[in-house]
């Protein structure tokens, strides 16, 4: 008789996604190959912002860019070429390749977040140094005094803005179905705003009894302070970290 197959680790788990608006491709696709399925929960958008700084930033003598998003609108400004001598730095890896695929190399930290990055030695002195910033409006606010701290001249360049969004009735609707097996829901998570975000929109019964996978120890705590207590810690946000992770802790 021919071997049965065995059934993939997440057969009949939900992974929620809190990505933002149209970018939940990557991590559906990696939830399928674990046979999970995804629930696409966009709390926010990204929406791009014509700043008139982008151009100087982008001409310093080093070029930091916090997230894929902010290559992306930075390259729908204007072009992304980088001069001789200049030097480009991304915070993670998913930065790092959207530079790469916009015809850049850029230097990223093993620890992807902020934290990671001003620990390159490329940003340990930056006395006399103009240094683009490219990013988003909000977030954490922790590179730009840090940086200055350092002796930079910063040129922030804010390309996009995130903006909420209302989930949709059925959204919600989906959201409870799925939440009647709390124990087979995994919550994919690597923002603090679209947690403070979802937590605003609904309240309903199960969402903290999920299973929290978290992109860095700091969403951990953020997690854990909202009243979650099945938290996981991944080795980056990239999805297929994030679902190793679940894998290893519910597969």
């Amino acid at each position: 008789m021919p071997a049965r197959s065995r059934p993939l680790p997440l057969s009949g788990w939900t992974v929620l996604s809190l990505r933002p608006r149209g970018q939940h491709d990557s991590l559906r696709a990696a939830a399928a190959r674990a046979g999970a399925r995804t629930l696409a929960l966009s709390v926010l958008a990204i929406v791009p912002v014509a700043e008139i700084e982008a151009q100087r930033a982008l001409a310093a003598d080093l070029v930091v860019f916090t997230s894929p998003n902010a290559v992306r609108m930075a390259a729908a400004l204007h072009p992304l070429r980088a001069r001789r001598g200049q030097r480009w730095l991304a915070v993670g890896a998913g930065t790092r390749r959207a530079l790469r695929r916009a015809g850049i190399a850029a230097d990223a930290p093993r620890r992807m977040d902020s934290e990671g990055l001003l620990d390159l030695p490329a940003l340990a002195d930056l006395h006399g140094k103009t240094l683009g910033l490219i990013t988003g409006q909000g977030g954490r606010g922790l590179l730009e005094p840090a940086l200055r701290a350092r002796g930079a001249q910063v040129v922030r360049a804010d390309v996009y803005a995130r903006v909420t969004v209302a989930l949709t009735p059925a959204r919600l609707a989906a959201l409870e179905l799925a939440l009647r097996r709390p124990q087979r829901v995994l919550l994919a998570l690597t923002s603090a705003e679209a947690l403070a975000e979802l937590r605003a929109q609904t309240a309903l019964p199960g969402l903290r009894k999920v299973r929290v996978i978290v992109a860095s120890g700091r969403l951990a705590q953020l997690a854990k302070a909202a009243g979650f207590d099945r938290v996981v810690i991944a080795a980056s946000a990239r999805p297929a970290a994030i679902l190793g992770a679940a894998v290893a802790a519910c597969g």
